[in-house]
């Protein structure tokens, strides 16, 4: 058996490829925060344009894009409305909060991850000095690996835009959710008035995120870039992956919905496993009483690396886990709880 690591914790593990360093290495550079990296400036209107937006800033982290977004939205005081499980309110340490003074109110999801229209309603304040000013509506797609239907999507952007709110979608893994939709990105995209793309996930890249909104809107956002240490000088080195990935790794996301399938399909043939999904690449279990605890270092010595919440998993498939890395995990899921 090779021993060969598979590592099923994120997406976010995903090493480079030689043709990815190749074009990192190659790539020309400049200053970006003087605007002069060629290639920063290419990756950002390859984007733009690709999901119908004017404009776009590289930032080194989709958590920097999002917490960037609200400081662009929102002023001290502000508010903004985010799904209880949101990665900008959940995930992200309290940035908006923190470093950008404006309140977040988390609202509970709908079984399809999407935030019930009803409640967004009655989470928008009233213009009085006792409430701080709802400003900004944040939507999330995927969401836990659930494609959140566009119809939904669309539905509360226009009922936020209604209400004199903005709104921004956290789109980290937008290219999941288009691939598995069959539609163009710009789809998901259309209706939000900033999106964060990362490119770290899925698309296989070191690091890495773009922004996307206005021409005003972005012009705005480079003061709180700036000031939240994002602005980079020779950056065309991290950009140029990420060009590499919009031409290589997009389509190439449905292996790794076709893997998650293979998996969970694996995982529901063991007794004894509760299995959710796969919802694009991700695949959740759920294991009887405290066995997680074991099942983690049942599989790191069989250099299968996973990682609970307690007691569910999250299995995520990407670009560094093969056909043979999901037989190996199925097999040793079957051997764990053979156990007795």
């Amino acid at each position: 058996m090779s021993s060969e690591p598979i590592d099923l914790r994120s997406d976010t593990v995903t090493r480079p490829t030689a043709a990815m360093r190749a074009a990192m290495a190659a790539a020309a550079v400049g200053d970006d925060v003087f605007g002069d990296d060629p290639t920063v400036n290419r990756l950002q209107s390859v984007l733009a344009e690709r999901l119908g937006f004017e404009a776009g800033l590289f930032l080194p982290t989709a958590t920097q894009s999002n917490l960037t977004a609200l400081m662009t939205h929102c002023g001290r005081g502000d508010e903004y409305i985010a799904g209880q499980n949101a990665h900008c309110y959940k995930y992200e340490g309290g940035g908006g909060a923190v470093l950008g003074s404006i309140q977040p109110q988390p609202i509970e999801h709908a079984p399809d991850g999407s935030l019930p229209l009803a409640k967004v309603a009655a989470a928008i304040k009233l213009d009085d000095p006792h409430y701080a000013r709802t400003r900004l509506l944040c939507l999330e797609n995927t969401i836990g690996g659930r494609i959140v239907p566009l119809a939904v999507c669309r539905e509360l952007a226009d009922f936020a835009h209604g209400q004199g709110l903005a709104t921004h979608l956290d789109g980290a893994r937008l290219f999941n959710a288009a691939v598995g939709l069959g539609v163009a990105p710009a789809d998901v995209a259309r209706g939000f008035d900033s999106v964060t793309i990362c490119l770290s996930k899925g698309l296989g890249c070191p690091a890495g995120a773009v922004l996307l909104g206005s021409r005003d809107f972005i012009e705005r956002a480079r003061r709180p870039r700036k000031m939240l240490g994002g602005g980079m000088r020779q950056a065309g080195v991290l950009a140029a992956a990420g060009l590499h990935a919009l031409h290589h790794h997009v389509e190439r996301l449905a292996e790794d919905h076709a893997q998650a399938q293979r998996l969970a399909a694996g995982l529901r043939a063991i007794d004894g496993l509760a299995v959710d999904g796969p919802h694009t690449n991700m695949v959740f279990v759920d294991l009887p009483g405290e066995r997680w605890r074991a099942l983690e270092a049942f599989m790191q010595a069989r250099s299968i690396l996973v990682m609970s919440y307690q007691p569910r998993l999250r299995l995520v498939t990407h670009l560094d886990v093969d056909a043979a890395g999901i037989e190996r995990s199925i097999a040793a899921f079957g051997q764990f709880m053979a156990q007795r």
